[in-house]
């Protein structure tokens, strides 16, 4: 592939935003590998040819096609599009059709860069002249990841239904091999066990999803707890509790944080990190929380012709956020008589937080919220050291870092930053060994809670 200096810029109205994704495959970015298996096979139950690309194979692409200004998820999912279609132009040469594709990749509003990722990956796939028919699909916090547009309207509810439990179901999967992996009966075992399983849960969603046989996917899920906790080792005694919050991307793509729960685990961790449906919630609960506003000041200040719009959206939101919760509850219920795994925090409760304690505030927004109030949370709930992972210059990260770091010293609770770019930290190891040898001394002298 080559590339050209000629840019078109109408492709920003034309080729981002939302498409119908019947007639295209739709290529998903992996983030958490195992939700975005879930949510694939979700997708597919509807009929949508969804892929999961692979990740972290072209990063030299990406990096030669930034300037190191971006932060680092922009540059490894710009290399995983660019390598993806260089490999099917290969493969299918003259045939090969850029239209036939749609990448899939959401952006939020505020002063996060995410926001920008798809603007900035437009303007670099329309260099390529064969690849300028790519569409991105842009979803948008703005109105809570709405799916409308990309199916048939009457199969939208359902569709988003049906992926978001694929997101929890893959967040209990990542939680359970965090739980069992520190204390398997041989190095390995874990890993291979939740590989099996996730094949036989990206069935389930196909063969169930599209009919919210929910079920039938909850059933074959505590199947799935019961095989993957067999290989634990009751003899092993406890380790000390670390909790992870940070940049979404970042703390859940396992190659772009150098697998850094594996290096906790190494030197005596179990971790417990942020979920992405956390994420979730946390969008509509804040399209929720803007609505409430809207409709407060409408009143305050007699502007009755908004009232009806602030309505609809405080009870569309509203709804997603309780059918969210609803779901993730039942699903931990599920889980929780057979392995004892850490449940989310609700999002109103970490605000409610942040203001008790007048640490932050909602009002600003950002994934901050999330990751002060969470850490806030592990504190109370006698997590024995804390991971703040994120890309190297995250605003809302560093925001966090500032604030919570000063805390924890106070607390005397063991507190460690992780940013990450596309370099490798020599100090690394010799960082995380001196946390865990806090974190070891915490565990020692005040113990460790008991999952609830």
């Amino acid at each position: 592939m080559e590339s050209s200096n000629v840019l078109n810029f109408e492709s920003f109205k034309n080729k981002v935003g939302r498409f119908d994704l019947r007639e295209r495959t739709c290529l998903i970015p992996e983030m958490n590998r195992l939700g975005c298996h879930l949510l694939a096979a979700s997708f597919r139950s509807f009929g949508i040819r969804a892929r999961i690309l692979e990740t972290f194979q072209g990063m030299d692409l990406g990096l030669a096609h930034t300037s190191g200004k971006e932060c680092f998820p922009c540059q490894i999912t710009m290399g995983d599009i660019l390598h993806f279609m260089k490999q099917e132009t290969d493969r299918l040469g003259a045939e090969f059709d850029s239209d036939a594709y749609v990448y899939f990749m959401p952006e939020a509003d505020g002063p996060c860069r995410f926001g920008m990722y798809n603007k900035y990956q437009r303007i670099v796939l329309d260099s390529f002249p064969g690849l300028s028919g790519l569409r991105i699909g842009a979803l948008t916090t703005a109105d809570g990841y709405s799916l409308s547009g990309i199916i048939e309207e009457e199969r939208v509810t359902d569709l988003r239904k049906s992926s978001y439990v694929a997101l929890v179901v893959g967040d209990v999967l990542d939680r359970l091999l965090w739980r069992v992996r520190p204390y398997e009966k041989e190095p390995g075992l874990a890993d291979l066990a939740v590989e099996k399983c996730l094949e036989y849960l990206v069935d389930t969603f196909e063969r169930f999803g599209q009919g919210l046989q929910f079920d039938e996917i909850f059933a074959r899920l505590e199947a799935v707890v019961r095989e993957v906790k067999s290989v634990m080792d009751p003899e092993i005694p406890p380790k000390p509790l670390i909790g992870m919050v940070g940049e979404i991307y970042l703390r859940t793509h396992v190659k772009a944080n150098q697998d850094v729960i594996r290096m906790l685990e190494k030197h005596g961790a179990e971790v417990v990190n942020a979920s992405v449906s956390e994420w979730v919630n946390f969008t509509s609960y804040e399209r929720y929380r803007s609505a409430k506003t809207g409709l407060r000041f409408s009143l305050k200040q007699f502007k009755f012709n908004r009232l009806k719009d602030h309505l609809k959206d405080l009870f569309a939101y509203g709804g997603d956020l309780f059918y969210q919760e609803h779901r993730q509850r039942q699903i931990y219920k599920r889980v929780s008589g057979l392995i004892d795994l850490a449940k989310d925090h609700k999002v109103s409760h970490l605000e409610d937080v942040l203001k008790e304690q007048d640490l932050y505030s909602f009002d600003l927004g950002t994934e901050a919220c999330l990751s002060i109030a969470g850490m806030m949370e592990y504190v109370r709930e006698g997590y024995n050291g804390l991971v703040n992972v994120y890309p190297f210059t995250c605003m809302p990260s560093i925001t966090t870092s500032a604030i919570v770091r000063p805390l924890m010293n106070r607390f005397k609770v063991p507190y460690l930053d992780t940013p990450y770019d596309s370099s490798s930290q020599p100090g690394r190891e010799s960082a995380v060994r001196t946390f865990m040898y806090q974190a070891d001394q915490h565990f020692k002298r005040h113990g460790r809670h008991v999952i609830k």
